[in-house]
Parts: C-alpha cells; structure tokens; sequence
C-alpha cells in the first residue's frame, strides 16, 4: 500500500527527487517562454519565473541550476525527521488503544484521524531520511534523552493510559495526546529557525496546522 496516498500535495512531494524544483522551474522540452522553438541541438529551454511584474527569464539547464537557492539539509533538519519519527510513533502507540478503552465516539474517531495522518507522515520521513542520511556518525543522536523529547509521554502514563478505560481513558487520552501535539508544534518551531531544507519546512508547517486544530478540538472535547 503507498503510505503517502492522501497525504496533501506539498507532503507528497518529499517523496519526490525532483520535486523542489517543480514549483520554481518549468523545463520546456519544444519551446521557449514565447513559444519559439529553439534552435536545433539546444538543450531543453528552463523557464524561470519572474518577480509580480516582471517578465520571466528563459534559462539554459546549467543556469537553472545555478540560479536554484541551496537548500541542502543541516543537521537541524536531519534531527527533526529522526525525532519526529519516534514522536509520531508514539502517537500511533498510544492511538491504538482507542478503539477497545474510549467510551466516547469522538474520541474513537480523533484517535482514527490522528492515526491516519501521522502513519503517512512516518513513511514520508523515513523516505527522506534514506536520501539525505548525512555524514558518517551524523545519524547519532549525540546522546539526546529521547523521553525528553517536548510532549513525550512516559513509559508510566502509556502504562496508565493502557490500563484505563472508559471516562478515565478519555481524560487521560485527551491530556496525554494535547501535550504530545503542543510538543510537536514545539519541535517544529525549532526547526523551522534552524533547519534549512524546503521539504522538512513543508512537513513542520504542515504539522503545525494540523495539530494546531486537533488541540483545539481537544480541549473542546476535554
């Protein structure tokens, strides 16, 4: 099954090499940005679109290229999707106990959604992670405590969430799971000022948005 079906568009495109030039770059295989055919033997024509009010450049390949702004990961990108993995995981963890603990509807159908949209996410993060693995040793975690990761639950509260039912799994279930999502936003605050590939930039904005509603749906509920 492809994971990343129904993610948006803009996640989906982190599956996608050439993705971040799709947006910017509109490569013309006939003809050029006012439709004449270019010369025979030239190489594809790039158009690169203007500034509002500015007429669009046609570029050759090796101009594209250059003219393309770096985006390449750093290691606060790298850290982000490593630990956004582990933090999305835990949500599903705790997401499957839902269906046979929760006495509300609501709750059951939050806890389908959360799962839904934090499974794809996973598969995407972890694709990423295989193209851009980093320098050798770049992988470690630098001896980060990962239950100390912003909204993390402890192995203690998954215990208790695991063993409640009904009410008390509501409550603790919205309370655990708020705080899991406020962390995230966290998380995806940091990399958004320290990161610098335009993909996790998507995924973190993407994450904010939907999080920032489903603790405001949350707290509603709770």
């Amino acid at each position: 099954m492809d994971m990343a079906k129904g993610l948006p568009g803009r996640i989906r495109r982190l599956l996608s090499p050439a993705a971040a030039a799709a947006g910017i770059l509109l490569t013309l295989t006939g003809c050029t940005a006012e439709g004449r055919t270019p010369p025979s033997g030239d190489a594809a024509a790039v158009i690169a679109p203007g500034r509002p009010g500015e007429e669009a450049r046609t570029l050759s390949p090796e101009e594209a290229a250059r003219s393309r702004p770096d985006d390449s990961p750093n290691a606060a990108d790298r850290a982000y999707m490593r630990h956004m993995v582990e933090h999305h995981e835990q949500a599903i963890r705790m997401t499957a106990l839902a269906p046979d603990r929760a006495s509300k509807d609501a709750v059951r159908r939050l806890a389908e959604r959360i799962s839904a949209a934090q499974a794809p996410e996973i598969a995407v993060m972890r694709a990423w992670l295989a193209r851009h693995p980093g320098p050798v040793g770049a992988g470690a975690d630098g001896g980060h405590d990962h239950g100390a990761m912003p909204g993390m639950a402890t192995e203690q509260q998954l215990k208790e969430l695991e063993a409640a039912r009904g009410a008390d799994f509501d409550r603790l279930f919205l309370t655990l799971m708020t705080r899991h999502h406020e962390g995230a936003l966290t998380m995806a605050g940091e990399v958004l000022k320290g990161g610098n590939n335009a993909a996790v930039e998507e995924l973190a904005n993407e994450v904010v948005a939907t999080q920032s509603a489903e603790i405001h749906r949350m707290r509603a509920m709770g």
